[in-house]
């Protein structure tokens, strides 16, 4: 039990860490998070349009609509722009909040892999990094490629180095203390 949750802390605060360099200190999803300046005049639009907080696409159907007209609109739309929009009526930041729900994420999520090493049969360093590695890309293919390949990502090859170095220090870590062995 005590390998578990010291690895599944460390493991966490390690994956938490490199989020934090990742998005904060050195900005490399920067290309999701363009800035315009028409956003106040943009905001205030469509303010006045949603009536409810919610996430749209746009062109989209009501929903009811017939698979002919969803065809037939599609073929209209074909070429033309669309965004997506996650709207809400106030921004509320409670960073503490937020970085605490992350760090308890990033947590639970390395217990879970760490239950699964555990299960294996005297895992050494190299499997066990490589155990982590082949997770990384899983969370990747998983979220960020798979909305990808529907709904592009300005930054989705970040989402990837991401996943790779975050899940190979994490990794690191726990082939030196899951992969030792007991005195």
């Amino acid at each position: 039990m005590k390998k578990l949750l010291v690895g599944a802390i460390v493991g966490g605060i390690i994956i938490f860490i490199w989020q934090t360099i990742s998005w904060a200190a050195l900005n490399l999803h920067h290309a999701s998070q363009e800035y315009t300046p028409k956003q106040d005049s943009i905001l205030s639009y469509l303010n006045s349009q949603f009536s409810e907080e919610g996430a749209y696409l746009l062109p989209s159907y009501p929903k009811g609509t017939s698979r002919e007209e969803m065809e037939k609109q599609m073929d209209i739309n074909k070429g033309k722009p669309w965004v997506q929009i996650q709207y809400h009526k106030a921004l509320n930041v409670n960073m503490a909040a937020n970085i605490i729900r992350g760090l308890l994420a990033d947590i639970v999520m390395v217990a879970f892999f760490c239950w699964i090493l555990l299960r294996l049969a005297s895992p050494g360093f190299g499997v066990i990094f490589t155990s982590s590695l082949f997770t990384g890309i899983i969370v990747f293919i998983n979220s960020p490629y798979t909305i990808h390949i529907w709904y592009p990502k300005a930054d989705i090859w970040i989402h990837f180095l991401d996943a790779i170095a975050s899940w190979a220090l994490c990794g690191i870590w726990l082939g030196w203390w899951l992969g030792r062995k007991k005195p």
